[in-house]
């Protein structure tokens, strides 16, 4: 039997490590949603930063209408252990992931629950979205490297990665069934997991609408993964 999940209620994992400079945007864009059932799962990654105590007062200053949960591990785990520590303690029908230095657009939670109640044959779904520099908010720009429907699983069996990390909202079942990122391919967690998806003959789909912000700054784990890629996609 399949862990008895909320029917409706979206966990929003969050994996944080020395993000206290951006934390704050993130929750206030979670703050912002239209869709209200979620509850917020922190993950500290044992920051060396005061992460953990930028959220405590954003909590007490805000007193946000769900719950959020912080997670302070006793030591760094690395993203792949984080996210699915939060995965473990998430309690609703729906899983999003969002990275602690980017921010989620006001319709986001809400245009991909409806499409995933609409859509019972999607299993996994990502967003497009648009990526910006740090501190230059309003000069963001629209990636153009995604894929849609079939192309996803055709791409993929190829070797090849067309879905957003940071985007996606899945049916919590799907963790359930086959678990969350691997630790064992270090810069490549978001791609490992959506191919693991896809071998489990899951469906994943990606919405056209730019539904997250992708920040860049040179303190962000991938920079030192995806920095060329990054660099000849804002070309």
């Amino acid at each position: 039997m399949l862990y008895e999940r909320t029917l409706g209620l979206v966990s929003v994992v969050i994996t944080c490590h020395n993000i206290s400079s951006f934390i704050k945007e993130c929750l206030d864009g979670l703050l912002k949603q239209t869709y209200c059932n979620i509850e917020v799962i922190l993950v500290n990654d044992a920051s060396s930063d005061d992460t953990s105590q930028v959220i405590k007062e954003w909590i007490e200053r805000n007193n946000p209408p769900f719950s959020v949960e912080i997670i302070d591990l006793p030591r760094n785990v690395g993203f792949a252990g984080a996210l699915t520590t939060g995965y473990f303690l998430s309690k609703g029908e729906y899983i999003a992931v969002h990275d602690g230095d980017d921010i989620s657009h006001p319709e986001r939670l809400e245009k991909q629950v409806c499409y995933l109640q609409e859509h019972s044959e999607i299993d996994v779904l990502g967003s497009s979205y648009a990526y910006f520099h740090d501190g230059d908010f309003q000069e963001f720009k629209k990636e153009n490297w995604l894929r849609y429907g079939k192309s996803i699983r055709e791409l993929y069996a190829k070797g090849g990665h067309c879905v957003c990390h940071g985007t996606l909202l899945f049916r919590g079942e799907v963790f359930d069934k086959i678990g969350g990122p691997t630790r064992r391919i270090k810069g490549a967690e978001d791609y490992e997991f959506i191919a693991k998806c896809l071998n489990a003959k899951l469906n994943v789909e990606n919405l056209p609408d730019v539904l997250y912000y992708y920040r860049f700054h040179s303190k962000q784990r991938s920079q030192q993964f995806y920095r060329k890629e990054a660099t000849k996609d804002e070309q």
